[in-house]
Parts: structure tokens; C-alpha cells; sequence
């Protein structure tokens, strides 16, 4: 479920990407060594998930399933991290993704780098303790 939901969510939203390049096992090789955490909705349906590279305290990734995005589920999974929000934790976001920017500074994240990745530009991200 975790791997259709990442697949689902990268084809719907990275749309300046060919979407052949993404891969179901894609999942399973881009979690490798990560702690996983997963959001499920009343009704028992995985609403999303998020990947964190527990060395150094980075957000690798945070993917909503579209039925539930804006309903809380990514706030959720933030409040889930160890010692949130006690704890600076960082991330890198595709500049073309301007909503999860948005939800990233909405959740007190502050643009503190930049760079480039095969999917395109990114900002580096960092959420200090408050």
C-alpha cells in the first residue's frame, strides 16, 4: 500500500517529471534503512506516510494519498517524530512543489539551503526547536 501510494503520489505531482521514471520498487529502495512511520484514517485506510533518516534527523519523505490530503494526516505524521517539536529536524522540497512548501513553512520550517536533483531544484528546509 506504502509503494502504490508513493508511486501515485510522485506521478500526480511531479508533473514535470516523465512519469516512466517512477517505479513501484521505488518505495521498498528509497526506504532502505529508514524508520517509516504511516498515517491511517478511521476507517482504516492508510491515509500516508513518512520517511525519516533517523541519523540525520532527515525528513526523506512525506506523501499523502490525495483522498486525505488537507484533512490533517501530514500534521499527524510531524507530531509523530521523536521529540517533535523539541527536535530540528530538516528536509529537502522540489521548488515546484509549491504546496508542500507551503505546508512545510505553515508547520514553522525555514528555507535554509538550496539545491539540485535530478527532479529538479530543491530548498533545503530546516525546522528548529521552538
Amino acid at each position: 500500500m506504502l509503494a502504490e501510494i508513493y508511486l501515485s503520489v510522485r506521478r500526480e505531482t511531479f508533473v514535470w517529471v516523465d512519469p516512466g521514471k517512477f517505479y513501484r520498487e521505488d518505495f521498498a529502495a528509497h526506504t532502505n534503512g529508514e524508520t517509516v512511520f504511516v498515517c491511517t484514517h478511521e476507517n482504516g485506510s492508510v491515509a500516508g506516510f513518512l520517511s525519516l533518516w533517523p541519523a540525520d534527523d532527515f525528513i526523506h519523505m512525506l506523501y499523502i494519498s490525495p483522498e486525505f490530503q488537507g484533512q490533517g494526516a501530514g500534521t499527524a505524521l510531524l507530531h509523530a517524530l521523536p521529540e517533535w517539536p523539541q527536535h530540528r529536524y530538516r528536509l529537502k522540497c522540489l521548488v515546484k512543489n509549491r504546496r508542500a512548501k507551503a505546508f512545510y513553512l505553515a508547520h514553522g520550517f525555514q528555507v535554509t539551503g538550496n539545491g539540485a536533483s535530478p527532479e529538479g531544484d530543491y530548498e533545503e528546509l530546516s525546522f528548529f526547536p521552538v
